[in-house]
């Protein structure tokens, strides 16, 4: 058994082991996890989370271990969640991003973690959440959380970050995977990565106009911006962070971020609640009232739908 306390406060001095025994304990699903999440729970909110998503092969991990230079250079410590696919075959994961982001492996102001989706879709790791809440309490300003190369339904980063930035690149026809549905929804800042190979400017322009032609906006509704880049060089990275800033701020004005906050815990609430009576329902396996329910419903005297009520009725009187 880990010494939670300990491990928090050491965390909070920015020590990387004592933040990767809290994650391992996240994503391990320890039997201390509710421990770990009540002693980090008064420590969280400083954190200004960035969600990164985009197709396979468009620069995610260059762009951000570009970012992380950028937020270095300002003196900002930060924190790098990035989730790798899981193998079908073995269950583990390549963990490339580490790989990538190797430049600032010796910073003692950067905490990179790589995850294995284990099978979640979304684009996002199941414990990701907590995850990201561990970093935010371990005192990063900004915790960058990179998903898996998606496609236009994997678009759940949208729900787990402050502000969501979808990277394309050219001669991929992204442009026309943008006007697809989820993408076009789920962006607050749009990047056009690898800005020098051709047809750069046409994708730019392909997505200006189809943010355009999206829902009406207000005079003071926020319009995503398009910020080219060639993130192998670092060029256009100081305009990435500054459009991230500008969104940032817009948020704060209108009480956007704080709701995107609120409705954030809601959905990790229900999903913890969801998963709670599913290992009620399970342990119900060989339970003589889950029978007795399947016989009504193969004899035609009850329906799945009231055999159902009957079941959550069951499960809420103990």
């Amino acid at each position: 058994m880990q010494d939670v306390p300990s491990l928090v406060a050491a965390a909070r001095e920015g020590r990387p082991r004592a933040v990767a025994r809290l994650i391992s304990l996240v994503e391990g699903a320890s039997p201390q996890l509710r421990e770990v999440m009540a002693a980090l729970a008064p420590l969280t909110g400083g954190a200004y989370v960035v969600g990164l998503t985009g197709s396979p092969g468009v620069g995610k991990s260059t762009t951000t271990s570009a970012l992380v230079g950028a937020f270095r250079r300002q003196g900002r410590r930060v924190g790098v969640l990035a989730v790798d696919p899981s193998s079908p075959f073995s269950g583990g994961a390549l963990l490339g991003d580490r790989v990538r982001m190797s430049d600032h492996a010796s910073d003692p102001g950067v905490y990179i973690r790589s995850m294995a989706t284990r099978g979640h879709l979304g684009g996002l790791a199941r414990a990701a959440p907590q995850a990201v809440r561990v970093l935010d309490a371990a005192g990063c300003d900004v915790v960058l959380v990179e998903t898996v190369g998606v496609g236009q339904s994997e678009v759940e980063i949208a729900s787990q970050a402050d502000t969501s930035v979808v990277l394309l690149a050219p001669g991929m026809g992204d442009g026309i995977q943008a006007a697809k549905a989820g993408i076009l929804e789920i962006g607050d800042v749009y990047v056009v990565n690898k800005a020098d190979r051709e047809g750069a400017d046409a994708t730019a322009r392909e997505l200006n106009h189809m943010l355009g032609l999206g829902e009406a906006r207000g005079p003071g509704d926020w319009r995503p911006p398009v910020v080219r880049t060639v993130a192998a060089r670092g060029e256009g990275i100081d305009e990435v962070v500054e459009a991230l800033e500008k969104h940032r701020a817009w948020m704060e004005g209108r009480g956007v971020l704080a709701a995107r906050r609120r409705a954030r815990a809601a959905r990790e609430v229900e999903t913890l609640a969801v998963m709670a009576l599913r290992e009620r329902i399970g342990d119900l396996g060989g339970d003589r009232r889950l029978d007795a329910l399947a016989d009504r419903i193969v004899s035609g005297d009850l329906d799945p739908y009231g055999a159902a009520d009957f079941l959550v009725e069951a499960l809420a009187d103990g």
